[in-house]
């Protein structure tokens, strides 16, 4: 029988929230030194850290985005006595992160570092999976591809720019519903992804294009309804491959990673005829995260002050227009905005975030221009909400 006390302590950990890998031993195979796993995509948590930090890098096809001669410089001005308040504590980052499997976590405004630390014997010099925060990417190179003219407008069909998608369910969808997630496919995340993912990345000939071109039952009228999936922004890659002739990898390398003055290569899982599968796979270095949230940031300005995307698109990605009611702040879910491959957690458009599975975020505070990164491994338990709280004192220092 278990002892009382032990068990009263259990039971009120959990009520607290507190996670339960807390109480066990090793999960996270610390004591392995952090192992890869080469024989699948996801499998057990103790596999997690190690190929969420390179280890994807060595079993899967990938793209390398090639950083400039000279990164953008960060001045490091740490603040002293950061401190947040969180279900009536006092607490500071440092317990934020001893508590949750964070791996990787960095706050900075206008190119100055407050807040810097990696866990699980993680280091600066890692390129940390991104997940789905890869959509944003895209979104970035999508409106690079409307400043340059490469693309007329926002509300064409994918088929305009991609003929052999003529006919087909995302080759009617348009560009917004497209990064809208409202494309009308009849497609369910949690459910399709074991099917998708084979078909478009892991099989043993994974095509994205024969994947994007098959998929044609429609659930809805295109428009309709805010649905998560992996074939929108799958589709807007094959459009943007074609718009500018050659992978996104290369167009990410000349039109946003050298001039946002990425300090180190980047990386883009793809498929087996190296189209990338840009809802996730995008890795990059933590600090190289946040040149990416301070762009947002700075309304897509670079270190130089220059245009890198036009401040044009990021007021089209941090507002809603007529076209856009099913992703409107209350719409796409409750308390939570989507526009343009991008999350709002206010109305107002001034906190958009690149979100990614098990925990992976960048957030923006446009008034303030602060941007914080967090990198993990997991995503159970109530850490979202300390996250923002932390991350709205961080607008404060």
């Amino acid at each position: 029988m278990e002892h009382p006390r032990r068990a009263f302590l259990c039971a009120g950990l959990a009520v607290a929230g507190w996670p339960a890998w807390a109480q066990t031993d090793d999960k996270w195979g610390a004591q392995r030194g952090y192992p890869e796993s080469r024989s699948s995509f996801e499998r057990l948590p103790e596999f997690r850290v190690g190929n969420y930090s390179g280890g994807h890098e060595r079993s899967i096809r990938h793209h390398v985005i090639r950083a400039g001669g000279v990164a953008a410089p960060w001045n490091e001005t740490p603040v002293n006595d950061f401190h947040y308040r969180w279900a009536g504590w006092r607490k500071t980052p440092d317990q934020y992160l001893a508590q949750w499997p964070v791996t990787g976590l960095l706050i900075a405004r206008d190119g100055n570092i407050l807040f810097e630390r990696y866990r699980f014997a993680r280091q600066p010099s890692m390129r940390l999976q991104s997940w789905s925060m890869a959509k944003s990417v895209s979104s970035l190179l999508l409106g690079i591809c409307l400043d340059r003219g490469l693309i007329a407008s926002l509300d064409d069909p994918a088929a305009r720019y991609v003929p052999e998608l003529e006919g087909t369910l995302h080759g009617e969808t348009t560009l917004r519903h497209l990064a809208n997630m409202c494309s009308g496919a009849d497609v369910v995340h949690q459910r399709d992804n074991a099917t998708l993912y084979p078909g478009a990345l892991l099989g043993r000939d994974p095509d994205i294009a024969r994947t994007v071109k098959a998929w044609n039952q429609r659930g809805e009228p295109s428009g309709a309804r805010f649905n998560y999936n992996e074939l929108c922004p799958l589709a807007l890659g094959m459009v943007m491959r074609r718009v500018t002739g050659g992978t996104m990898s290369t167009f990410a390398e000349q039109a946003l990673w050298r001039p946002l003055g990425a300090e180190a290569p980047a990386t883009w899982f793809t498929d087996a005829r190296g189209a990338e599968f840009n809802c996730i796979g995008f890795a990059a270095r933590l600090r190289d995260w946040a040149r990416l949230g301070q762009l947002v940031a700075q309304r897509g300005r670079g270190p130089e002050g220059q245009a890198i995307v036009s401040e044009a698109w990021i007021n089209e990605c941090t507002s809603w227009g007529s076209g856009d009611a099913a992703v409107r702040y209350g719409w796409a879910r409750p308390a939570v905005g989507y526009k343009a491959l991008f999350w709002h957690s206010r109305a107002d458009g001034s906190r958009p975030a690149m979100h990614g599975h098990h925990g992976q975020r960048v957030l923006v505070d446009m008034p303030t221009r602060t941007v914080l990164v967090q990198t993990a491994v997991d995503q159970q338990g109530l850490w979202e909400q300390e996250l923002l709280d932390m991350f709205d004192a961080a607008t404060r220092v």
